[in-house]
C-alpha cells in the first residue's frame, strides 16, 4: 500500500474544516485529477485480492465502494483505483433534481457518523447512462453495479413507472442492478417496502427484466436495498417476498432514522438518514436474520458502519457474501478497503483451519 493511500489522516482535518458536501465534491474531484495523470494514478493505485464470487460474478475481492459516493457515475475509473472489488453508482432518477436544500449533510465526528438528507441529488439518467458508458472499469475486469430510484416529483402511487424507465435505462450497461426503496430523503418511499407495494413493484420489475433479458441476451442480476429500521417481522415478509420475483440479492443495510445512539450529539436534531460506526451493531442481526430466512444461496451484501477491518469481517461472520464501505472512507480514508480485505483473508483462513 503506497504512502498517498495511508496518508489520508493527514488531509482530513483540513476536509474536515469545509462543509461536508463540499468536502465530498473536493475529494471526487481531486481523485479524478490524480487519476488523469498516469505517475500518481499508479502512486493510488491498489487491487487487494480476495477472489470472490457475487451473484454469479467474479470479484477480485469481496468490498464494494457503496451508492451515494458517486451518484451521477462520474468517477467510476477514479474510485476503481483504489482497491474496490466492485462499485455501485447511483442513486439515479429518471429526471435530474437538485435534491433537498442545503446544508443537507453534517458530521457527528466524535461518533464517526453523518447525517445526510441529500434526497436523490443527480443529473438524471441520460447524463448518468453516458458516464457510465465513458468508463473503462468493467473492462478492467471490475464489477459494476447501478442504483435506481424514483423522483421525488413523482407519487408514490407512480414510483413503478420511474423504476421500470431505470432499469431500460441502465440494465445494458450493468452487472447488477440496485432497487433502492429504502431512503429515508424521499417521501414515502420506504413504504414500497411494505408486503403489497414490495410484490407489486417486484412482479413489473420481474416482468420488465424478463423481457431485457431477451432483448440483450443476458440476464443482469437484481438486488434490493432495505432500510435498517424494519421489524423483525417486516424483515421476514421482505424475505419471503425476493425469492418470489426471482431476486437475486438483498443490499443491508441503507441509513437509519433513529438517532438513539447519537442521542446527545448538537447534530442529532437534523432529519435524513444516520451513517457510520452506530450502524454496525444495527445491521448484523438483520445480517443474521435474513441469512436464516433466505438460506445460503442468497446473495447479501453487508452495509453500515464498517470503519476498520474487523468490521468487514463480522459482516461476513453474520453471512454478508460481500461488503460496501461509505462513511468509513470519510473517516479512515481508502487504505481501509485493503484493511477490509485483509481481515477477511484472515477470518477465512481460520475458519478453514478449524
Amino acid at each position: 500500500m503506497s504512502f498517498f493511500i495511508k496518508s489520508y489522516p493527514l488531509a482530513r482535518p483540513a476536509l474536515f474544516a469545509l462543509d461536508p458536501e463540499t468536502a465530498h465534491e473536493l475529494t471526487l474531484n481531486s481523485l479524478q485529477k490524480a487519476y488523469n495523470c498516469q505517475f500518481s494514478r499508479q502512486l493510488l493505485q491498489q487491487q487487494p485480492s480476495l477472489p470472490s464470487t457475487l451473484c454469479g460474478l467474479p470479484l477480485k475481492n469481496p468490498v464494494g465502494l457503496a451508492a451515494g459516493m458517486d451518484k451521477n457515475g462520474a468517477y467510476i475509473d477514479a474510485l476503481g483505483n483504489l482497491g474496490f472489488g466492485f462499485i455501485e453508482a447511483g442513486t439515479v432518477t429518471p429526471l435530474s433534481q437538485d435534491g433537498n436544500p442545503k446544508p443537507r449533510m453534517f458530521r457527528l465526528v466524535r461518533s464517526q457518523a453523518l447525517i445526510n438528507r441529500l434526497g436523490f441529488n443527480n443529473d438524471g439518467l441520460q447524463t448518468f447512462i453516458a458516464n457510465v458508458q465513458k468508463s473503462r472499469y468493467r473492462e478492467a475486469g471490475g464489477v459494476l453495479g447501478l442504483n435506481i430510484g424514483k423522483n421525488a416529483a413523482t407519487p408514490i402511487a407512480g414510483a413503478i413507472n420511474d423504476y421500470l424507465l431505470g432499469l431500460e435505462g441502465v440494465y445494458p450497461h450493468a452487472d447488477y442492478v440496485t432497487i433502492n426503496i429504502s431512503s429515508p430523503n424521499t417521501e414515502n418511499l420506504r413504504q414500497l417496502q411494505n408486503d403489497s407495494e414490495l410484490a407489486n413493484l417486484l412482479g413489473h420489475l420481474q416482468e420488465a427484466r424478463k423481457r431485457l433479458s431477451d432483448e440483450h441476451s443476458k440476464r443482469v442480476p437484481l438486488l434490493v436495498k432495505i432500510a435498517p429500521d424494519l421489524s423483525r417481522e417486516q424483515i421476514d415478509a421482505i424475505a419471503d417476498c425476493l425469492p418470489k420475483f426471482e431476486i437475486d440479492g438483498v443490499i443491508a443495510t441503507n441509513t437509519t432514522i433513529d438517532r438513539q445512539a447519537v442521542a446527545n450529539h448538537h447534530h442529532a436534531h437534523q432529519s435524513g438518514g444516520l451513517s457510520g460506526a452506530p450502524l454496525h451493531e444495527m445491521t448484523l442481526p438483520i445480517i443474521e436474520q435474513l441469512r436464516k430466512r433466505l438460506g445460503s444461496s442468497f446473495a447479501i451484501i453487508g452495509v453500515g458502519g464498517i470503519m476498520r477491518g474487523q468490521h468487514a469481517a463480522e459482516k461476513i461472520a453474520a453471512g454478508a457474501n460481500a461488503v460496501q464501505l461509505y462513511t468509513g472512507l470519510v473517516y479512515q480514508g481508502p487504505s481501509l478497503v485493503a484493511d477490509c480485505v485483509s481481515a477477511m483473508a484472515s477470518s477465512q483462513k481460520a475458519a478453514q483451519a478449524s
